[in-house]
């Protein structure tokens, strides 16, 4: 009895299983380094050389565009109808191209609110006057080929051929102000209006508004400058062709260039001011 009691009392260890050691295997992936497709570096060639060609274009079209309405304004002297039909032309003919800026002032104003960029800024006010001067030399070679006025028909009041020219600063010196803030004024009605152009879906929709933008601006220019005899240009490329500048009198300078940019850069944020874009 005491031989099975204390069998019975003896426990029983376990038996540990002793299981196979873990092997684990790293397996490392070597990746290949990405290669650049020749058609890459090839198609970035070729987009750039397409927006190159665009503002080429672009230019070209300012050029013509800034002729055709300095040669509007030498013909018909400056009258306000007859270039609102002018602009609303040079529009509806370049604007798909550039724009149909035309006009330093307003591509100061679409490059002030990032319209455009300082490339293409510089780069159009450069073709807009070239093409204003443009107009200024074909027109002057027109008149120099004009036959002489005889004695006789001067005598019955005929006159000589003659180009379209903005008063001579003598006519209101002393009264500068008055032609600065005319300028500037009838600048900034016509940024507003390049500005809510902008936005217009139809072409011809666009095309008159900004011509009856440049109608108002002119309206108020012309009338308010011709109180102190001077002469509204409204766009400092024009006032090349109209020979507003005069190297002996700066004022012409602040006048016709300066005032058209600040002018032209509050009408376009004034816009936007009133109506942000969405």
């Amino acid at each position: 009895m005491a031989t099975k009691k204390a069998a019975s009392t003896t426990k029983k260890q376990p038996v540990k299983k002793i299981s196979p050691a873990k092997t684990t295997t790293t397996v490392t992936t070597l990746q290949a380094e990405p290669t650049t497709p020749v058609s890459t570096g090839l198609g970035a060639r070729v987009s750039q050389s397409i927006r190159t060609f665009d503002l080429w274009r672009a230019l070209a079209a300012e050029l013509i565009g800034a002729f055709l309405l300095a040669g509007i304004v030498l013909v018909s002297r400056g009258e306000p109808l007859f270039v609102l039909f002018g602009l609303v032309g040079v529009v509806l003919l370049v604007g798909a191209v550039s724009g149909a800026h035309v006009n330093p002032a307003v591509t100061i104003g679409a490059w002030v609110t990032r319209r455009i960029g300082w490339l293409r800024a510089v780069g159009y006010i450069a073709a807009q006057l070239l093409g204003a001067a443009l107009a200024f030399v074909v027109f002057s070679s027109f008149i120099a080929g004009a036959p002489e006025v005889s004695q006789q028909a001067a005598a019955f009041g005929q006159q000589a051929a003659t180009l379209f020219k903005a008063a001579e600063y003598t006519a209101y010196e002393g009264k500068e102000w008055f032609v600065f803030f005319a300028e500037l004024l009838g600048v900034a009605i016509l940024g507003f209006a390049y500005a809510a152009a902008s936005r217009a879906k139809e072409t011809l929709s666009r095309a008159f508004t900004i011509g009856i933008g440049l109608f108002i601006g002119l309206m108020f220019a012309v009338i308010a400058t011709g109180y102190v005899g001077a002469t509204a240009a409204l766009n400092p490329a024009v006032a090349i062709a109209t020979q507003a500048y005069s190297f002996d009198h700066l004022w012409t300078f602040a006048i016709y260039a300066i005032a058209p940019a600040i002018g032209g850069a509050a009408g376009f944020v004034l816009h936007d001011v009133l109506n942000p874009r969405r």
